[in-house]
Order: structure tokens, then sequence, then C-alpha cells
């Protein structure tokens, strides 16, 4: 879905964990938590084609997803609810509290996209420890059935 749009965005994704490997998925994991579209997942199965470690893959985006997910619960607490509303809009804002009212924690542990739960936790001053608790839980599920496909990628190839 995301190469109809920006298609030049995800060939140059590519093309960059071609050149820099676990440092570029550690980059696209972190910026995926604040902003940008391209998720780390397909360079995590895909790690065998890219001659590296599904293992070490899922560690780093796992730690990449981590700290770009403190950076954006910071930088919402920051710049506050007026930037977080221009940024992400008002509907998709009252939307998003809505939904941390209701559920709070379970918000994050189920909520996407992840870097819209990012902000929306900074923003809604939820406790920083609950917040990585359930990125860790969130994250680490995803990013583990990621690596076991990945894994059965390079079986099947090797």
């Amino acid at each position: 879905m995301i190469e109809q749009f920006f298609p030049e965005l995800k060939s140059y994704a590519q093309n960059f964990v071609a050149s820099y490997g676990y440092t570029a998925i550690f980059l696209i994991s972190f910026t995926e938590s604040l902003i940008q579209p391209i998720p780390p997942y397909p360079f995590i199965v895909g790690a065998p084609l890219f001659k590296l470690s599904t293992y070490i893959a899922g560690a780093v985006a796992l730690l990449g997803n981590m700290l770009g997910a403190l950076v954006a619960y910071y930088m919402a607490s920051f710049l506050g609810e007026a930037f977080v509303k221009r940024f992400l809009g008002e509907r998709m804002y009252l939307k998003g509290e809505s939904v941390f009212n209701k559920y709070g924690f379970f918000a994050v542990l189920i909520g996407e996209p992840y870097k819209l739960v990012c902000w929306l936790s900074g923003i809604f001053k939820m406790p920083l420890l609950s917040f990585l608790v359930a990125s860790l839980i969130a994250r680490g599920i995803r990013i583990g059935a990621f690596v076991f496909f990945g894994n059965f990628l390079e079986k099947l190839i090797n």
C-alpha cells in the first residue's frame, strides 16, 4: 500500500538497507515511531536477502522503535497540545483522545499507527513507565512475528 503513494521512498529505503544494513534498519525504525510511513517489518523479514541476521535486525528494529517512541513522547509533551493538533489534525487528535481516555494502556498495546500512539501518549501525559511497558510488549510481539517469518524465509532460500 505504501508503495502506491510513496514509490520513491520505498525504493530509497530498500537501497538504504542494502547499503547500510543494521544502521538503516535502526534509522527506519526510529523515524517510523516519529513521522515517516515506512515500517521496518519488510526489512526484518527480508533480512536474509540483505545478508543480515533476522534476529539482529529484529533487535535493532525494536531498539530503534523504542528510542523513537521516547522522542515522540517527549516532543509531544514539550511542544504541547496546539502543535500536536496541527501535526495530527483535529479529527485524528479527538479520536485519539477518546481512545486514550477509554482504553489507556491498551490503546498503546494495540494501537496503530504507532507514531500516532507515541505522540498521543505524550500529549495526554500517559505515565512513562506504562507507555514503555505497553510499547515494549506490543512492538516485541509484532517484531518477533516478523523475525519468525524472516527465519522461515531464510530456511527456504538456504
